[in-house]
């Protein structure tokens, strides 16, 4: 015999194991990140292909890393930031790139028009959701020299 209480225990682990499930099952175009590439280069700045990023401001995209290449933007005197040219509204998309726009701070996509802020990444227009994929850099003022990685 099925009492109250065990009723309502049935009932609360059947709420709980289909939230559960629904919550793990995949939505079609949820997971679109930008796939994982493991990025790992430094720049030496003295060489004039960086000339960019020889001025706070100025930037260079540099091909060959990351999922769709990085561009690496001088954000202050010493404070390098790096983010992958793919966009993440829908990166594998195969034209889903970044461009530097015509102001050198902003970032579009011109295939679904989403913004994005050079300085931090962040999603100044969309419809893409998430920000942009940065890497992390570090400056070595020794060496003149700025390694990009994940």
């Amino acid at each position: 015999m099925i009492t109250k209480k065990s009723f309502f225990t049935i009932n609360i682990f059947l709420i709980v194991t289909i939230l559960l499930f629904s919550l793990s099952c995949k939505k079609e175009g949820e997971d679109d990140r930008i796939p994982y590439v493991p990025v790992n280069f430094t720049i030496y700045l003295s060489l004039p292909q960086y000339a960019g990023l020889n001025s706070v401001g100025g930037y260079e995209l540099i091909s060959g890393y990351g999922y769709r290449g990085v561009i690496v933007y001088r954000r202050a005197l010493e404070e390098y930031v790096a983010y992958d040219l793919a966009c993440p509204y829908d990166p594998t998309a195969t034209s889903a790139k970044l461009t530097v726009d015509s102001s050198g701070i902003t970032m579009v996509d011109l295939n679904c028009g989403s913004k994005f802020g050079l300085t931090d990444g962040s999603i100044l227009h969309g419809p893409s959701t998430r920000p942009m994929k940065s890497y992390q850099t570090s400056f070595d003022p020794g060496q003149n020299a700025v390694s990009v990685y994940n």
